[in-house]
């Protein structure tokens, strides 16, 4: 929500702060330098160490020193898009948050990193963490002390507005998502807050809708990669706009209380809650387990309670209505997330204000937190997450993927998606005009570093062969361009984002309206392959797209790109001429229309709807294999240049949890890499979903290489959650593993 709301007046100032305790941080006393070194780690003290600390801080605090930490300082005095105020006589800083998951926003010369969505099509823990340093690592060099990510919100519905910020519809993906990247973001010493708790599944009536989730649902799905982020040591958690089964998600106390979801399940550390997202009173709010509230006073939707600066909690709390205990353990969460990760030492001041991110405010916005490896990283992600689709290639046949380019003489490149983005579309980047290379919102990042898609394939083509342009989506132009040509690339793109106060971008109001690719890029492809045999398809989206053509003959190559950053240009080229052997997997189902997935959208309603979960566990692909809908392509699949085959499957008990074994063999004749995945079923009286992701890895295999894979189910992944008990239960029966190289594709099957 931030960014939603248009930035203006001057930043408060900042002081170095002093330390008066001996702290934690003396694990990470080294402050980022601005060129943001790989190599600055900070080890995360434990939270026993870091509430001593906190405690003893609150117990010098005076009751307006407390409140102040627990409350914005209002929206346009913010130098950040949030900050708390300071406590000067005991060293402690304005605490500065800052958006957003995919990069440093409203900040100039810092990466556009690719987005949730890309991370999770990687199907990369390794990537996943090495993305949560790196956005850290500028975070942190901008002296920004939380990193508001990562987005943990399922794509319950494939058009939701936001769904490209979290990694897709599979809780078990998207909390190894959350587990990685909030374990990247920590190590450098930045505090991570998981967000938005919890159902903050579509755009449209957020502000207020009531999500209705029965409990398994939420356990098992929503609150599942919430679970993985507390496990991952997450310092903070944002509640969300919308209600949760008649309540409001701020003051909800079955979510946020001291026997309610977040902390039964071993939460220690502090509840934010999202801009402007908190209603009636302050004891309301205080007392069912909000700690802080941003920006701190009231912006339209709502917001306030706390009152700026923390003045209605000292109101509250010398009129008795909160108690002194709670505000004392409300001060000490939010201190103990700042010690245990040594932000008191060492941490570099903020040295930007978000509300001048056009430059003319009083602060130097031009100083580089960009890197050579950041660019190499982002540009690495995009490239392993382009998932190819379709590739018509064989020994006997030039036409489809890689391009070969000595074998090239023209090439056409057409479609508006192929250009730089417009860079006038505002800091939410609301617009679709060039290259999609993020969604709008707060959720989005800087976009001004861009390569994009014909700049690079200019730079690699040179002279070698003659490349014709239709940069616009208009059908006759592109036929032009194409028709002829030894080799046709078409890029088209869908997008959507955050709603704003009734933002439209293009028609779409944060969700988008359909399935189809924008500016017609059906149509366009259609149009282009009926006169170039060999036309490649490139897609930009934030999600499932309508891909009704694919079969099309002289289609030979797709390539799903999703939403992948600045560094789409060289990415998509890597992955075109072969410099990168594809291996992303797509982190949904791609069917062929909306009916496939079994939920909808509520766009349409007198007033703020009630959203009744009815599908519970069964989203996306779990539908399908419920309902026998064979999509046109399965989530997990993705086609590489070279082949692998599978052997040698072994299951065995492992404790309380299974361990699977098995052997993956590069059969082809390039390097490449594969990624296995391992599906579950549990016994039949269970009542799960056919089969669910319980693992997957990636595994680098030079041509005629082979390596025996070992993945572990622990008990808690193969347990259901009991409403009764309140706990996680593994049913009695027979559970049978599927391994292979997509939910479609089972490769090994065995039971346990």
């Amino acid at each position: 929500m931030r960014g939603l709301l248009r930035l203006a007046g001057q930043g408060t100032a900042m002081f170095r702060p002093t330390r008066i305790f001996l702290s934690l941080s003396m694990r990470c006393s080294r402050s980022a330098p601005l060129t943001a070194s790989p190599s600055v780690r900070c080890a995360e003290g434990t939270w026993d160490e870091a509430y001593a600390l906190a405690n003893a801080a609150v117990a010098n605090l005076t009751l307006a020193e407390k409140a102040g930490l627990l409350s914005g300082v209002g929206q346009f005095k913010s130098r950040c898009v949030g900050n708390t105020s300071p406590v000067a006589r005991l060293g402690i800083p304005a605490i500065c948050f800052q958006d957003g998951p995919a990069g440093v926003r409203l900040v100039k010369n810092v990466t556009g990193f690719p987005s949730g969505i890309n991370a999770a099509s990687t199907f990369s823990r390794r990537l996943m963490r090495a993305r949560g340093v790196a956005m850290a690592e500028e975070f942190r060099a901008k002296g920004v002390h939380v990193f508001l990510g990562p987005a943990l919100d399922l794509m319950r519905n494939p058009k939701a507005g936001r769904a490209w910020e979290s990694f897709g519809p599979d809780p078990y993906l998207n909390g190894e998502g959350a587990y990685e990247t909030v374990v990247g973001v920590q190590s450098v010493g930045v505090q991570a807050c998981a967000k938005h708790l919890v159902a903050n599944n579509q755009e449209h009536w957020r502000y207020g809708l009531s999500a209705t989730v029965d409990d398994r649902t939420m356990h098992e799905m929503y609150f599942y990669p919430f679970l993985r982020s507390i496990e991952a040591g997450a310092t903070s958690v944002m509640c969300a706009y919308n209600q949760l089964n008649g309540t409001s998600s701020c003051h909800n106390a079955g979510l946020l209380g001291p026997t309610g979801i977040l902390r039964s399940a071993g939460f220690k550390g502090y509840v934010v809650s999202d801009w402007g997202a908190t209603h009636d009173s302050t004891a309301d709010n205080a007392n069912a387990g909000l700690d802080m509230e941003q920006p701190g006073d009231w912006i339209l939707i709502g917001g306030g309670v706390f009152g700026t600066g923390g003045s209605g909690l000292v109101s509250a709390a010398n009129g008795g209505s909160i108690s002194t205990a709670r505000v004392n353990e409300m001060a000490a969460r939010v201190l103990a997330g700042y010690y245990r990760l040594g932000q008191d030492s060492g941490f570099p001041a903020v040295n930007f204000d978000a509300q001048h991110s056009d430059g003319s405010g009083p602060l130097n916005l031009g100083v580089s937190v960009r890197s050579a490896a950041h660019t190499a990283l982002a540009r690495e992600i995009a490239a392993k997450s382009a998932v190819l689709l379709k590739n018509s290639r064989t020994a006997a046949s030039a036409r489809g993927l890689p391009l070969a380019l000595a074998g090239i003489k023209s090439l056409a490149v057409v479609g508006k998606d192929a250009l730089m983005p417009n860079l006038s579309c505002n800091d939410l980047n609301e617009c679709n005009d060039g290259t999609m290379v993020i969604g709008w919102g707060s959720g989005s990042n800087s976009v001004k570093f861009t390569v994009p898609p014909i700049t690079a394939i200019q730079d690699f083509v040179g002279s070698a062969a003659t490349i014709s342009m239709s940069l616009s989506n208009d059908l006759n132009a592109g036929v032009a361009a194409a028709k002829g040509k030894d080799v046709a690339v078409v890029f088209v793109n869908a997008m959507s984002g955050e709603l704003g106060f009734y933002t439209t971008v293009v028609g779409n109001q944060g969700d988008r309206n359909d399935l189809d690719l924008w500016w017609k890029g059906g149509s366009l492809v259609e149009k282009v392959a009926a006169v170039c045999a060999n036309t490649i398809v490139v897609i930009h989206s934030v999600g499932p797209v309508s891909v009704s053509w694919s079969n099309h003959p002289n289609i030979t190559g797709i390539i799903y790109a999703g939403a992948p950053g600045e560094q789409t240009g060289p990415a998509i080229v890597d992955v075109l001429f072969g410099a990168v052997n594809p291996s992303g997997r797509l982190p949904f189902s791609i069917a062929d229309n909306e009916a496939s997935y079994g939920t909808t959208i509520v766009y349409n309603s007198a007033g703020f709807p009630v959203v009744d979960y009815t599908e519970k566990l069964l989203l996306d692909y779990r539908y399908m294999d419920a309902k026998s809908i064979t999509p046109r392509f399965a989530f997990g699949f993705g086609l590489s240049y070279t082949t692998f085959a599978y052997s040698a499957l072994a299951v065995t008990a492992s404790g309380a949890g299974a361990r699977v074994a098995f052997s993956v063999k590069n059969t082809g004749g390039v390097a490449g890499t594969e990624i296995p995945q391992l599906y579950l079923a549990y016994p039949a009286a269970a009542g799960e979903p056919k089969r669910v992701l319980r693992g997957f890895e990636e595994v680098v295999l030079a041509a005629g290489a082979s390596e025996t894979i070992t993945m572990d189910i622990s008990a808690r992944e193969m347990s259901i959650w009991d409403v009764v008990s309140q706990a996680w239960v593994r049913p009695a029966g027979t559970f049978t593993v599927t391994v292979g190289a997509s939910i479609s594709d089972v490769r090994l099957t065995g039971t346990f």
